[in-house]
């Protein structure tokens, strides 16, 4: 058992599944240079600054650069599920005594938050109690991630102690999430937990300057930065542009350098074809997966066989082929990262409820399903959210394939702040469409979105069945063990009991200026977002 816990194979064995190419160089041997502003246009609204309650790349693109983390993915290495360095604390990521239920974090000294006070260990103590253990009415959307934490303290003012309840090799990734900034214990002690909504007080590489709604967020050099000799870039700005179009003519057109997120091969496509060696593309699988989510809150949503008849409609490997020539979707996989080991093969996909690749037979059976339980001619409330890629196109797709067994939906489109508005508080949808978009390839964190537990399900559902199956997949020690469960956990999530519909799992492609330099894809658009690292060769 050792030897699985002290190497991450719970969850982290990927091998060499993860693969990048690249138009252009997207390194340089030259020497680094200092200064410039990086203008980077982003496709979503911002509903709030607290990264610990949000879900969207919305917030961490404008918003992470401000903020430090206790630990993070290697930027020079950011592909790698197992490759993560300090930077709040100091050495190497701690390894695990007493059995790999106690980690101890050396926190650096000297660093300060942006307003002038000294960071100490009672700031990461206070932030993560924040996010595992959130006081009742405080949102926190990966607390879900930490259900096999006990405590956090600090014996001093630079030692955090984290004990565990039992070893889990998901624990040091689920640290690393990119949404645990450490936020300060005087702010949360003074002001309340509601106040990073807000307002913005971090010890990242760069200082808030102003946020203008629906245009830009800016950010300049922070002098006191913890690395030394870093933030290359003397500030940035954050360009909100939801339209696709208006993302591409700014990158075109040199208003904005990069897109962190992705864009669709065609517009890849067009921007090498104009631009020739002044772009650069990155490439890579996408730890993120689209999904639709029915309201079990609601009739008759709350039946099954209504659930898998909307599955049961939906062609996802007919869809594969036709979506991944004009959208950031492309593979079909069931609850865990494709790649991964611990993902399920075709041959055990196929066996799902929706994954069959006889259509006719499949949309057969989901109107028997229907009519059975007095559903048939269904007309529903689909909410959908504001952003072209993936969003508004693979919504209208689903909207055509509930059409083929005469269901009727009609397709409401709101901007991010609505949209989430809808999700968490007034919940008035009858299907959602929905996401599950992680950081770091932690398959056994990740499928917590299907708990109808989890602080980021939106199911309106309670399926103990479900967590216990997760409760054992939690504590198993080895990759073949973890397999056979997860298996179990994704038949009941997303086969015997539709609580979620899975579409396809994205792919993502960055082209971005020449002259940008240092930054590396990952296979999140979460990840290597602090821009520390970036410099611009002008």
């Amino acid at each position: 058992m050792k030897k699985v816990y002290s190497k991450l194979a719970l969850s982290l064995a990927v091998g060499a599944g993860l693969a990048f190419g690249a138009v252009g160089t997207a390194g340089t041997a030259h020497a680094i240079k200092s200064g410039g502003v990086l203008n980077f246009v982003v496709g979503s609204k911002i509903p709030s600054y607290d990264l610990h309650r949000e879900t969207t790349f919305g917030v961490i693109h404008p918003i992470r650069p401000f903020y430090s983390l206790l630990i993070r993915v290697n930027p020079s290495n950011p592909s790698s599920p197992t490759d993560f360095v300090c930077d709040l604390c100091e050495g190497s990521v701690p390894k695990g005594e007493d059995g790999f239920k106690k980690y101890t974090f050396k926190i650096r000294k000297g660093v300060k938050f942006h307003d002038g006070t000294p960071l100490t260990a009672h700031d990461i103590v206070a932030t993560y109690n924040k996010i595992i253990f959130p006081p009742k009415g405080v949102p926190s959307s990966r607390k879900a991630f930490f259900k096999m934490v006990d405590s956090v303290s600090a014996p001093d003012d630079f030692t955090v102690v984290f004990k565990l309840k039992f070893p889990s090799g998901s624990f040091i990734p689920a640290v690393a999430t990119p949404f645990n900034i450490v936020v300060s214990k005087k702010d949360l002690d003074k002001n309340g937990y509601n106040w990073h909504k807000k307002n913005i007080n971090g010890t990242g590489p760069f200082t808030f300057v102003q946020h203008q709604p629906g245009s830009f967020v800016e950010g300049k050099k922070y002098a006191g930065y913890h690395f030394k000799g870093q933030p290359y870039l003397d500030g940035f700005k954050a360009i909100a542009a939801p339209k696709m179009a208006i993302r591409l003519q700014a990158i075109r057109g040199d208003r904005a350098a990069i897109e962190f997120r992705g864009f669709p091969p065609k517009a890849r496509d067009d921007l090498v074809k104009a631009l020739g060696d002044k772009i650069t593309v990155q490439e890579s699988d996408w730890n993120c997966v689209l999904m639709f989510t029915p309201n079990q809150g609601r009739k008759p949503f709350n039946d099954p066989r209504v659930r898998q008849a909307l599955s049961l409609a939906v062609d996802r490997w007919g869809g594969s082929k036709y979506l991944s020539k004009i959208a950031i979707v492309k593979t079909v996989g069931g609850v865990v990262f494709p790649k991964h080991p611990l993902a399920a093969t075709k041959a055990e996909l196929v066996k799902l409820t929706g994954y069959g690749t006889d259509m006719k037979a499949s949309r057969a059976k989901a109107k028997k399903l229907l009519k059975a339980a007095k559903a048939s001619g269904l007309k529903l409330d689909f909410s959908n959210r504001g952003v072209d890629q993936p969003y508004k196109v693979v919504g209208t797709w689903l909207v055509d394939q509930w059409k083929k067994v005469g269901v009727n939906a009609k397709q409401r489109v709101q901007p991010s702040g609505p949209f989430y508005a809808t999700l968490r508080k007034s919940k008035d949808f009858d299907i959602s469409i929905d996401f599950n978009c992680q950081s770091v390839i932690n398959p056994i964190a990740d499928v917590t979105k299907f708990l109808g537990s989890a602080g980021n399900n939106y199911g309106n559902y309670d399926d103990q069945v479900l967590e216990e199956i997760y409760n054992r997949l939690l504590r198993a020690g080895t990759e073949k063990e973890q397999r056979v469960i997860m298996r179990e956990f994704e038949n009941r999530a997303v086969s015997d009991q539709a609580h979620l519909g899975i579409t396809l799992w994205w792919y993502k492609i960055n082209p971005h200026r020449s002259y940008v330099k240092g930054w590396k894809i990952a296979p999140s658009h979460y990840l290597n977002q602090s821009l520390d690292n970036i410099w611009l060769d002008k």
